[in-house]
């Protein structure tokens, strides 16, 4: 058994990106459950894992982390995933290009949000979800065209932040029929990313236990 410790829901976009870093660095971890739709992430036994009652959380290298841009830090810090340039002005392009999905979308978007603001009823909240999913998208489609082209990956030739952001937000997107096929680059980076192990072993179908 893994000495690393995912507390994990399969749908949940951070849990994803957390997901997709494990499997870049090539870190076998144990993935326990946290199902929100029953509301374990409000059990006693969570909070006192994140008193936010949120996932993921990472048990790793002795210690219990929260946050999934927190977490990917550390793993980009600790096991050389080379998320993030160092250059400081390329490495602020790249954060912002990922901090379009993961701080400005993903937060309306949240199960607990969106169902506060629509009553959980399917026509209302597919509407919300349309409604910001996809100028989101269209904004980062935008700001993909300070980067190069004609690499695999949204700012290179390896995978980088704004990737493991992406890539949780299409699922999102194609899970609430949110149209973005007048993003090319996006469409491109969705394919190069389809066929890479990494990600392919992080989807929430791959996650989800049989």
């Amino acid at each position: 058994m893994s000495d690393i410790i995912l507390y994990d829901y399969p749908k949940s976009s951070a849990s994803y990106r957390v997901r997709i870093a494990l499997n870049l660095a090539g870190l076998p971890y144990q993935a326990v459950q946290v199902n929100l739709l029953q509301r374990d992430h409000k059990g006693a036994d969570h909070l006192a894992r994140n008193p936010q009652g949120l996932v993921p959380v990472l048990e790793i290298d002795g210690h219990s982390f929260t946050q999934s841009l927190a977490i990917l830090d550390y793993l980009d810090q600790t096991r050389d995933l080379g998320l993030l340039p160092q250059e400081p002005a390329r490495r602020a392009r790249v954060q912002a290009l990922a901090y379009v999905l993961a701080v400005d979308l993903h937060p309306v978007c949240n199960l607990s949000v969106a169902t506060h603001a629509t009553g959980g009823t399917d026509p209302a909240h597919i509407k919300w979800m349309q409604h910001f999913i996809r100028p989101g998208l269209l904004a980062f489609e935008a700001l993909l065209a300070q980067f190069p082209q004609d690499t695999p990956f949204t700012t290179g030739p390896q995978p980088a932040l704004p990737d493991l952001c992406l890539i949780p937000q299409l699922y999102n997107a194609d899970r609430w029929e949110v149209d973005y096929t007048d993003c090319p680059r996006i469409r491109a980076v969705q394919s190069t990313c389809a066929t890479h192990p990494g990600f392919a072993a992080a989807t929430p179908e791959a996650a989800t236990p049989q």
